[in-house]
Parts: structure tokens; sequence; C-alpha cells
């Protein structure tokens, strides 16, 4: 049996970060985890080929190889999904297909020849039976939750690792908290599950064996979900594979604003190579948290929560919404000025929307406001529902949240704010390596002699490496990562004009 596991194209957004792979010659921010997990659950003697389409073309030649073409992928991939599956069809090719858009979304993807819904582990295997037997059915989908600890490790050696800025992996699956607008619950469940030590420090080990040194995103939802095993079994674990090894990576991964209540936990962390985390803000108004469920962020000082994560060493990113119910027209200022004074450098701000099995869905359902389906993008100016407050008054004042904390003077400042308070672990601060000599010599060019923001630029620049040249490489990143956001939101504006 021949296998082309093929991940769709993402398009251009907040996340994908195309603007600024191109600093340092990457074609991807990640590889597909999720097909090659899949792929280490097929039988040994399937041969297998993995065509990701954010690093090479997807060629008709490829498609022929395959007896199947096994497609993953999430709802902001949906315009190249139909892409490949009409592919498929034209060249006669049968096509399976699984991951969080067609677990969400199976009704609109009757034309796949088979659908491998909810997680892998639970239905692949009934599946490639009922393959093997010649009875496979259309849809495959249970209602169980995997045990994690019997997943085995992704096979890295489908993918050319030197395409892509980071590596990812995952420690745990599901998230404690109901926040209504996420979809993570459903997909996921209500109770953390976690993989053990040993497995996940052998996850470790198939990176490092393979040859990559640098980040690593932890691609957990929450990773704190569970507290007392991270503090009583893997993070020390991980402390001494770390420094045995000489600190080979550094970690990003996804937590709750409740991280700020443990300082041991933060220690930890840090010490294990953790440099950032993204947490859910949301939004600043009492009264939105409650709507939305976000009781985990209600009744605290949000900034002085943010503020004590990043003194214990970690960057924190943070994700903001508009167009709750509650929401009013002050809502606009409260959250540049949150902001800005949190030093939040990298703030996603997107408008509301309600993913099919989210709470919110089915209230926005029996209340008659759904529109459409979501597009996926945080950031495309698009909602799914008709919002309580006026449309042309939302999005006008959401344009003018994006257009006034990533405009070069706001972000710069919000750089330095961060920056001057920010201690990183020391043996994360002195690494330099090619591709960060690479990206300063693009940003000087870019940057400092042809961009808009090269006064900002060299202020930080000439600043870092007079008073904290052990953060001159995140500095350089950041201004980076503020070329790309600028570029993506103008490019949206423009497309909706």
């Amino acid at each position: 049996m021949k296998i082309l596991l093929v991940y769709p194209q993402i398009p251009l957004t907040y996340w994908s970060f195309q603007y600024a792979l191109k600093f340092v010659s990457k074609k991807a921010g990640f590889p597909p985890l999720g097909l090659l997990t899949i792929a280490a659950m097929l039988p040994e003697h399937y041969e297998k080929r993995l065509v990701d389409m954010n690093v090479t073309k997807l060629k008709d030649r490829d498609i022929l190889w395959a007896d199947y073409v096994w497609i993953s992928a999430m709802v902001v991939q949906k315009e190249s999904v139909r892409e490949i599956i009409n592919r498929c069809h034209a060249l006669g090719v049968k096509i399976t297909a699984g991951g969080p858009l067609f677990t969400s979304e199976p009704e609109e993807y009757d034309d796949v020849d088979h659908l491998v819904l909810n997680e892998g582990e639970t239905t692949v295997p009934a599946f490639i039976r009922d393959l093997v037997n010649g009875s496979a059915a259309h849809i495959y989908t249970t209602e169980e939750w995997a045990d994690i600890r019997n997943t085995p490790a992704p096979l890295w050696d489908l993918i050319d690792m030197k395409h892509y800025a980071t590596m990812n992996i995952q420690y745990s699956r599901g998230c404690p908290f109901h926040c209504d607008f996420c979809n993570i619950t459903s997909l996921y469940g209500h109770q953390p599950r976690t993989k053990t030590a040993p497995q996940f420090l052998s996850e470790l080990d198939s990176l490092y064996q393979a040859g990559w040194r640098g980040g690593i995103f932890l691609v957990d939802d929450n990773f704190i979900g569970n507290k007392k095993k991270l503090k009583d079994e893997i993070l020390p674990a991980l402390i001494s594979w770390m420094k045995q090894r000489n600190y080979p990576f550094s970690f990003i991964t996804e937590a709750s604003i409740n991280l700020a209540d443990d300082d041991i936990l933060m220690n930890l962390m840090v010490k294990a190579g953790f440099m950032t985390v993204f947490i859910g803000i949301e939004t600043t108004d009492e009264d939105s948290l409650v709507e939305c469920n976000k009781l985990q962020n209600k009744n605290r000082n949000l900034i002085a929560c943010v503020k004590k994560i990043q003194k214990f060493g970690l960057q924190v990113q943070g994700g903001f919404i508009v167009g709750f119910d509650n929401d009013n027209a002050s809502i606009f200022d409260k959250l540049v000025t949150f902001i800005q004074e949190s030093g939040i450098v990298t703030a996603m701000v997107g408008l509301l929307n309600a993913p099919k099995g989210t709470k919110l869905y089915q209230r926005l359902a029996a209340e008659g406001r759904l529109l459409k389906s979501i597009s996926g993008d945080n950031t495309d100016f698009s909602m799914n529902f008709i919002p309580k407050m006026e449309s042309r008054l939302l999005v006008k004042g959401y344009q003018r949240i994006v257009d006034t904390i990533y405009s070069p003077r706001k972000y710069y400042e919000r750089v330095l704010t961060f920056l001057e308070q920010y201690e990183p672990a020391g043996f994360t601060a002195q690494r330099i390596d090619r591709c960060q000599v690479l990206a300063f010599i693009r940003s000087v060019f870019r940057l400092g002699i042809i961009g808009q923001e090269r006064r900002y630029y060299w202020k930080l620049i000439i600043w870092s490496l007079r008073k904290r040249r052990n953060i001159f490489p995140l500095a350089v990143t950041l201004s980076i990562y503020g070329f790309h956001f600028r570029k993506v939101f103008r490019r949206t504006e423009e497309i909706l004009k």
C-alpha cells in the first residue's frame, strides 16, 4: 500500500509568519505534526511519503504514485483542501481525511472516500483493519478519548527539517476550562490527558538524534492543565535531560493565566528551557469574561499577572477578542491601553467567531444569529454571526486597535516596555546561531534602511547593544515579527477595500 500524506497550504495569516520566515530562509513555521504522528500509526510495511504544500508543490505525479492520499487540516486550510480533493478526483485516486476541519464539518466532505475523524489513535486502527479486509466504511468516528500514553512518536524522517523554523511535539490534550467560544474541549475533552515522562523525553530524543537544535513548540492547548504532574515528574525530568545535553532546545507553549499563581511552576518551566507562553487574555471587561465563561481570568489584575510571568523569564504572547455581546464602544481604547502597558508584544486581536461544537455556536444558533461557517483566520476581519454592537462600528473599532498597536511607534514602545524588565535564563541568553545572524543582516536592509519603521528600529538596536546585549537576538526577532504583523493587517485591509 502506497500512502501519500498531504498537508494543505496555510494562507497568509497572523500566525503563518510568512513575511518573517523570509528573513531566515525558512519555508514554514512548523511541520505537520498530526500527519507525522498518523504516519507512525500506519503499518510499517506501507510505503509513505509526505508533501507539505507550505514547503513544496504537490505534483500530479505525487498523487498518481499513491493508492491513497491522506489529508489532515485545520479550518483555515479549507480552500487548499478543496483544491486537493478536486485534483485527486480528477486523477482517480482515493482520499482519506481527518483532523480538526473534517471532524468539525464532516457534512461538507461527503465526496471524500473515507473520513477518519476524532483522534487518530481511536479511529485509524479500525479503518486500517477494514481496509485490509476490503470493507472500509465512509466514516469512522467515536466518542471515546484516546489514551495518548500509547501514541507513537512522529516519523520525522518524512520531512526535511531545514525548511522549518521550529519543530513541534505534544505532551497533553484537553483543557480543564470551558470557555464558550473555544472548541478544544469538544475536540479533545475537558480532562487533560498526558504522556508519560519517559515517552515525552523519548520524543525529544528522536528530535535530538535527527539533528534538530533550536525552538520546539509544545502544541498543547493548555500545557499547565495538570500542574501537579508537571511539577512532580515532567519538568524535573526535562531539566535533567536538557542539562545533560547542554540545552539544545528552547520551548514555546500555551497556558492559562493561572500560571501566574504558581511561582514554583514558572521557575521550573524556565529552568527547563521554556521561553514563551501564549495566554488567552481575551478581554479586560469583567462582564464579557462572565459572558464567555472565562472565569479563570475574572477578578484578577491581569496586567500584574502578565508582568509577573514576564519577570520570571517568560515572554507572554496574548490573545484578545472584541465582539462580545457585553462589549461597548469603550472596549477598543481599553484594549489598546492594556496591550501597551502590559508589554505583550505579540498581541493577536481578533473579532469573535463561533466554531462548530462550541457553546457559543449553540447559543447563537438558538438565537438565529449565525451567518456562515468560520474562516479559521482569527484576524481577517470576518465574523460568522450577527453581533450586538452595530457591525460597522465594531469592525471600525477593531481596525483602529490593530492599526494602533502595530503602528511602528506603538509597537516598538511595547517591545521596549517588555525588554526593559525581561530577564531570560542564562543558558539561552548568549546563543547566536547562523539564522539569527542572517536575520539581523536582512533586517538592517529591510527595516533599518528602506522600512518606514527605521528610526524606531535603530533606536531599539542601539539600546539593546548598549544596555542589554544578552537579549539583542530577541530584539531583532521582535522587530521582524512587527514587520510581519503590519504586512498581514495591511494586506487584509487592502483586500477588504
